[in-house]
């Protein structure tokens, strides 16, 4: 009986054993957090990074591996995503598997150590306007500052900051890597290794985690979820507009059209995503929603409430709320700008061509016309006067009086001059307008 007791025990030991040892090994593993960049870069990348950055730190990560492939982007959105790096305190390692250009350059300078594969390239890094024309020289300036200084501080001692400089500055020329004057730097993987800006060149991300040394620990992927896609696509500074220009077209046509139907869904929809994607990114609260809702009820009451300021209001608020809910203010003032031009068109064309089977803007615009027609006569067209003969009382000048069958009544000549007491006929009679001419005697008888 002792002994069945005993061997129950030891059954018991090693079954607890064998269930936490998946734990303990995974413990003394460690875990590694791979965090993707690609496409372009842009706001919206910044939440899914700080999101995977925040839960690298809480599960106890040894690390994170940026895997980078972008052609670059918007250099407000680099420069929060660099800070972000700055701020965290675990290693992050870039591993440029494709190209890092531009803004994706700047990222791959916050890390701790840049990987790079066979055919990679890093660099090409001018501001460009959204025409894709080189930024002014106050930006251009800025910018190169900004990557000097990420090149000065990354790696484990530091860059030589010439290589970032060249990567903006088409100036600069670097006799030993065949750059001449004209030409943006880009580093390929040998070149990037030969001048300190990689640590090394490995073939895939299990190559790169053999040279870590983090072979042997579990490798966490981080994929960004549906609504943070969605915010990324979102918050596109080439998609706001379309989005803002699709609202303000469809809320236009509903307005003209008779109850509630697609063009009102199609513009609140727009609306709707617009706040969506910018919440989800962080850039608006539900404060700059509350508020726009607000403005868009005061804008229909307008419709009902006459005077025009409660419908002024409205819009301002609309306006305010699309401006701080936006990632950039600037960039929002011309997104606006430019759905108000289209839904201005938009309302031209739509007055224009299907004006009669409107209703809404038939009671804001006048389509009445006092025509005689109507019975509406604004003067007596007095034509019975035609071939009349009178008697200049004024002088002609050449407007005057004439008496005629004892009425006094104002005429103009045809342009010359009539002294006072000459006999004239009336040739002409345009509503109040009656014309005349003089009238010769010939031989004591009224010609």
């Amino acid at each position: 009986m002792k002994r069945t007791n005993g061997f129950s025990w030891i059954a018991l030991m090693v079954l607890s054993f064998l269930l936490i040892l998946p734990t303990m090994t995974a413990f003394a593993n460690g875990k590694v957090y791979e965090i993707t960049i690609e496409n372009e870069v842009e706001k919206g990348l910044y939440q899914y990074l700080k999101r995977g950055f925040e839960e690298a730190k809480q599960n106890n990560a040894k690390a994170i591996i940026l895997e980078i492939h972008t052609p670059g982007g918007f250099v407000n959105a680099a420069e929060d995503i660099g800070m972000l790096m700055d701020e965290t305190e675990l290693p992050i390692i870039a591993f440029i598997n494709s190209k890092a250009h531009s803004a994706g350059a700047y990222i791959a300078l916050h890390a701790d150590a840049i990987y790079m594969t066979p055919n990679a390239t890093m660099g090409a890094a001018a501001v460009i306007d959204s025409a894709g024309n080189a930024a002014e020289v106050k930006a251009q300036s800025a910018w190169m500052a900004q990557m000097k200084t990420a090149a000065i501080n990354s790696g484990p001692s530091g860059r030589d900051p010439i290589y970032a400089e060249a990567m903006v500055d088409q100036d600069v020329e670097l006799p030993e890597l065949s750059l001449p004057k004209g030409k943006l730097l880009t580093l390929t993987a040998d070149e990037a290794k030969e001048v300190g800006y990689s640590e090394g060149t490995v073939k895939s991300m299990e190559e790169l985690l053999t040279t870590l040394k983090y072979d042997d620990f579990d490798v966490i992927k981080v994929d960004p979820t549906f609504s943070e896609k969605l915010a990324r696509l979102i918050t596109n500074p080439v998609v706001v507009p379309i989005l803002l220009s699709i609202a303000s077209i469809g809320l236009v046509v509903e307005l003209y059209s008779p109850g509630f139907g697609v063009p009102g869904i199609m513009g609140l929809s727009s609306l709707g995503l617009f706040f969506f994607g910018h919440t989800v990114a962080g850039f608006a609260g539900y404060e700059t929603i509350i508020v726009f809702v607000v403005g868009l009820i005061l804008l229909i009451a307008e419709f009902v409430v006459p005077g025009g300021i409660v419908g002024i209001i409205g819009g301002i608020l609309i306006i305010g709320s699309l401006l701080f809910a936006g990632a950039s203010f600037v960039h929002m003032a011309y997104s606006i700008l430019i759905a108000m031009i289209i839904a201005i068109i938009g309302m031209v064309i739509l007055m224009k061509f299907f004006g009669k089977k409107m209703h809404v803007f038939n009671k804001l615009v006048l389509r009445d016309a006092t025509t005689t027609e109507d019975g509406y006569v604004s003067n007596t067209n007095r034509i019975e006067l035609i071939g009349k003969i009178g008697k200049s009382v004024t002088p002609l000048r050449p407007a005057g009086t004439i008496l005629q069958d004892q009425e006094r009544i104002d005429v103009v000549t045809e342009g010359s001059y009539i002294d006072a007491g000459k006999n004239v006929e009336i040739i002409k009679v345009e509503g109040s307008r009656i014309v005349v001419r003089e009238k010769f005697e010939k031989g004591g008888e009224v010609e």
